[in-house]
């Protein structure tokens, strides 16, 4: 057997007493030390090949298969990282045979990967070694808290994506109902707002991902709706009628009410004020969802309570600030 390198890439030549072993199953025995939620990630985002195509994690290698092996870190780090994985806090919000809802905190990811030693995903497979299947049904950014779908069965994925991809086309049909509580710079002075902006994705010169309002960029609707207004901020409930990469963010700040605490499209300077104050970080949160279930049928109404981080800065700013519209909070 190979030496599993970790500043190298592995080449191991499949023999016959490897013959017919699922990959999954061999990598674990190989990458001694490795967390077992890592090497299924490294599967899945197509590090490991097989004669030079991505597989999945049930491939059953053959004799003379050559099985590339991305670089790995093994023992101390890794071990951290399986800690952290254990030690993650995620409120389950629902669950039965075959959804699973949790409250994803903000600050962490919902997968590993682009400078991510862990997500949420690799976590719930490290507290849960008995599933047999776990994978995301749709996407948070890292620092939005709030309800997350996980899919537990195949069958479950599959209509979850195509009643998300429903929504990001603007159809109402099956679609789910995605609602998000946001506080925004300024004087936000319309009790209702339609919002169709189309949006475009780009790439920065050091290859980070942004998004912007652009006219050949793809259709975007997001409703907007006053809950609270103060002196200098405005609390909103936003509506995804479509699912765009950072759909609301971009909607907000193009509209001059960027979201208090968003280091990607926000007010900088007003940022390090609240840092001050006591936000630190962006107040964004997916409160409620409501989805016809998949495969049981009925509605599903989910609600995640606001983070007591941001619940806390909400009750500050409306000890110092005056309201003039909305339930006093």
């Amino acid at each position: 057997m190979a030496q599993i390198g970790k500043n190298s890439v592995t080449q191991q030549l499949i023999g016959e007493n490897e013959h017919g072993q699922r990959v999954d199953n061999l990598l674990l025995k190989l990458c001694k030390g490795v967390p077992k939620s890592h090497v299924y990630s490294i599967v899945r985002s197509g590090q490991v090949r097989v004669n030079g195509r991505r597989v999945e994690v049930s491939h059953r290698l053959q004799s003379g298969d050559l099985l590339r092996i991305p670089p790995l870190r093994i023992g101390g780090a890794d071990e951290a990282v399986a800690a952290a994985e254990r030690s993650l806090q995620l409120p389950v919000v629902y669950e039965d045979e075959a959804l699973l809802v949790v409250d994803k905190p903000a600050g962490v990811a919902v997968h590993g990967g682009s400078g991510e030693s862990f997500g949420v995903i690799e976590a719930l497979r490290q507290q849960r070694p008995q599933a047999r299947f776990l994978e995301l049904a749709h996407r948070l950014d890292r620092e939005t808290s709030g309800i997350l779908l996980v899919g537990k069965k195949r069958s479950m994925l599959l209509a979850l994506h195509e009643m998300f991809r429903a929504g990001a086309a603007g159809s109402t049909v099956r679609a789910a109902d995605k609602r998000y509580l946001v506080l925004v710079a300024g004087r936000w002075m319309e009790p209702l707002r339609h919002v169709r902006l189309p949006l475009l994705k780009y790439l920065l010169v050091s290859g980070e991902r942004r998004v912007r309002v652009a006219e050949d960029g793809r259709a975007a609707h997001t409703v907007f709706r006053l809950l609270a207004r103060w002196q200098r901020f405005s609390l909103l409930e936003a509506e995804l009628r479509t699912g765009r990469t950072h759909q609301i963010r971009v909607h907000l700040a193009h509209l001059g009410h960027p979201v208090a605490g968003d280091e990607k499209y926000g007010d900088f300077a007003l940022n390090r004020v609240l840092a001050r104050e006591g936000l630190k970080r962006m107040f964004l949160h997916a409160s409620r969802m409501c989805l016809t279930h998949p495969l049981a049928g009925g509605e599903l109404r989910l609600e995640a309570a606001l983070p007591p981080a941001l619940a806390g800065f909400l009750q500050a700013v409306a000890a110092r600030e005056s309201q003039d519209h909305g339930a006093k909070i």
